[in-house]
């Protein structure tokens, strides 16, 4: 739900009939009062995870947007921290956020499908952000993580089961994704927005085809389904050592 110092109606027609950029420019200054930025009991698990999985030093966080997966780096590395997002407005807001002392953190304009760095960090995040890519750019998103990792980084992401088919989550995310698929064939410029889980198996053999070693992470704090399954787990991708 959107709390009261959300946008308003009128500006998230306007981010929807925008670009992808363009419509996370507008979105940028009130993006935190909205519920597409990741919950802080997912990013507070992801923490506890990573600091009981080893020590860390640079990390990366692909599709900043405001910077929730930034601070979640500071956490776990060392040394230093960079954001990169295409959003001009999101960066802006990421910069003026306030932060206890940490790493010194480094924000970089960029599209995740070109980044502009070698294999330079142990440790690569991202929330939320696949819903912006179609399925043929994801292998080409994969690829270009694994160049910014060095032998033996990881690349490590939370995913959330899917919601049974038939409830009313699912309904929800489904009439989202046909509403944005209806605005995509009648209006310019294409706004990727979708919101349904991208399938477990999917990530796993994108991320292997990549060249990723690929694990999973139950993540405890959130329970299990009926038939056993994490309700979220981190999926963790490690490139191999040379």
């Amino acid at each position: 739900m959107f709390s009261p110092e959300g946008p308003r109606l009128s500006e998230l027609v306007a981010q929807a009939l925008s670009s992808v950029e363009r419509g996370y420019d507008l979105l940028a200054p009130k993006f935190d009062h909205t519920p597409f930025r990741t919950p802080d009991s997912v990013l507070d698990a992801t923490v506890s995870a990573l600091l009981d999985s080893g020590s860390y030093g640079t990390g990366l966080d692909v599709c900043c947007g405001t910077g929730a997966g930034v601070d979640v780096l500071r956490q776990v590395c060392r040394d230093t921290v960079t954001g990169v997002d295409f959003s001009a407005g999101m960066l802006d807001v990421a910069r003026a956020r306030t932060r206890p002392a940490g790493p010194e953190v480094s924000w970089v304009r960029a599209d995740a499908r070109a980044l502009p760095f070698g294999p330079e960090f142990d440790l690569a995040v991202s929330f939320g952000a696949f819903g912006h890519f179609l399925p043929r750019e994801m292998p080409r998103l994969f690829a270009q993580v694994y160049g910014a990792l060095r032998p033996g980084g990881r690349f490590v992401f939370p995913v959330v089961a899917p919601p049974r088919p038939g409830s009313v989550t699912h309904a929800m995310l489904l009439g989202f994704d046909t509403a944005m698929r209806v605005r995509n064939a009648v209006w310019r410029p294409p706004f990727v927005m979708y919101y349904r889980a991208v399938r477990f198996g999917d990530l796993w053999h994108g991320l292997e085809r990549a060249g990723f070693r690929v694990a999973f992470w139950p993540l405890p704090e959130f329970g299990r389904r009926r038939d056993g399954s994490p309700k979220v787990r981190l999926i963790v991708a490690e490139r191999p050592e040379d």
